[in-house]
């Protein structure tokens, strides 16, 4: 499939050239999974003035959206290339805190994954170039999602949003998955 340009804005999400079938991929799998947790968990806007209700769903389909769009090739070889934009893309992600301020729910374990995300993604952006870098992602990925069901009480929508911010911030984004290999055009699937 022909590789579609991606406008500058855009970089930061899709990178420079993207195949339309991963966008919609991208942009299907956060929108229905977005959905379905406003569908099966609508009290968890219950008395929240629209507009906070509004921003904490746009920032649970950016969690979404983000965990897709971070294994394609043009993303992450996006930010291969650019160490900085690796750095300030791990240090601005407090997303599930602010969902979790937005939504008054589970804060404290919030603030838990929050920091055992950055952290991890900070120990293996380190390791870009390793070969020992995506056992060590996916150890910490692992260690991660076995311990955030053990938390006692975590509502079941926060559970998800947080597993999916740490496989989107530790896993999908700290991993350099290509090499920063450049891939021909129509090989983005």
């Amino acid at each position: 499939m022909r590789l579609i340009r991606i406008p500058a804005f855009l970089h930061d999400v899709f990178g420079e050239k993207q195949s339309g079938w991963s966008i919609l991929a991208i942009l299907l799998f956060g929108g229905i999974l977005t959905t379905a947790i406003y569908c099966v968990f609508p009290e968890l806007t219950h008395r929240l003035p629209i507009w906070r209700s509004a921003l904490a769903f746009l920032f649970i389909f950016d969690i979404f959206s983000g965990c897709i769009a971070n294994f394609t090739a043009s993303t992450s070889n996006f930010y291969a290339a650019r160490r900085t934009n690796r750095i300030v893309f791990i240090s601005v992600h407090v997303h599930i805190i602010a969902i979790a301020l937005l939504l008054n729910s589970d804060i404290g374990y919030s603030l838990m994954v929050w920091a055992y995300t950055i952290v991890g993604s900070f120990i293996i952006n380190a390791l870009i170039g390793r070969q020992s870098q995506r056992f060590v992602a996916g150890l910490l990925l692992s260690i991660g999602l076995g311990f955030i069901p053990l938390l006692p009480g975590i509502t079941p929508y926060m559970l998800i949003i947080c597993e999916l911010f740490m496989l989107k911030v530790l896993f999908s984004f700290a991993v350099d998955h290509y090499n920063g290999v450049k891939h021909n055009a129509g090989e983005e699937a």
